[in-house]
């Protein structure tokens, strides 16, 4: 959060709206509210990532919040990605302790890897001349974008409930408990946030209003 906290110019209004929402994920998470699995729809979505989701969409949606996110800062942004790197190798040991299933790691069909390993090296090139290369962003962040959406419909089809549809000899239980929740309802809705703020500054016209 503290790398998304500067790319927001150190908002102090983020950073409370931040706070008070991994407050309430720790606190549902310690509550074992999410280990309730025969719930409809599934708690997590319902009190952790739809949420977040709606919150994405207010700050699209409002003026104040497009404004927002016109102000975040492109190279801090495109830095922020390599928390992926850590989010992977969790990942990994998480399925070598039967957490998840191998469908969400290197192992199986989540390449999300890729973007925290490229984020750096993305973020080097179109930062060190003197223009922007805008090209190379959009192009790198819609992929990512796209890796991001594939693990995440993995994940959560994944995860044990009645609408669970694949992994059912291993499912992904560790999202149930804290801190493993905060990956769907903190980390991954600012990593969506961080794409789609992107690709907004790089498609936005300059003289277009915010």
């Amino acid at each position: 959060m503290g790398w998304f906290y500067l790319a927001a110019n150190r908002s102090k209004g983020f950073l409370l709206v931040m706070i008070v929402w991994i407050a309430l994920q720790t606190w549902l998470g310690l509550q074992g509210v999410y280990q309730d699995t025969s719930a409809w729809p599934p708690k997590l979505m319902l009190l952790g990532m739809l949420p977040a989701l709606l919150m994405i969409a207010l700050l699209f949606l409002s003026r104040q919040g497009r404004l927002f996110i016109d102000r975040l800062r492109q190279p801090t942004l495109t830095y922020f990605h390599s928390i992926r790197i850590l989010v992977e190798i969790g990942l990994a040991l998480l399925y070598h302790h039967s957490l998840v299933p191998v469908f969400m790691t290197i192992e199986g069909t989540n390449f999300d890897l890729f973007s925290g390993l490229t984020a750096p090296l993305v973020g080097f090139r179109a930062f060190r001349g003197k223009s922007v290369q805008t090209r190379l962003l959009l192009i790198w962040n819609i992929i990512c974008l796209l890796l991001l959406l594939n693990v995440v419909v993995t994940a959560a089809l994944a995860i044990p409930s009645p609408m669970q549809k694949i992994a059912l000899e291993q499912p992904n239980v560790a999202v149930l408990y804290f801190p493993f929740n905060l990956l769907p309802t903190v980390i991954v809705p600012l990593v969506l946030l961080a794409h789609l703020s992107a690709i907004r500054q790089l498609t936005r016209k300059p003289q277009e209003a915010p």
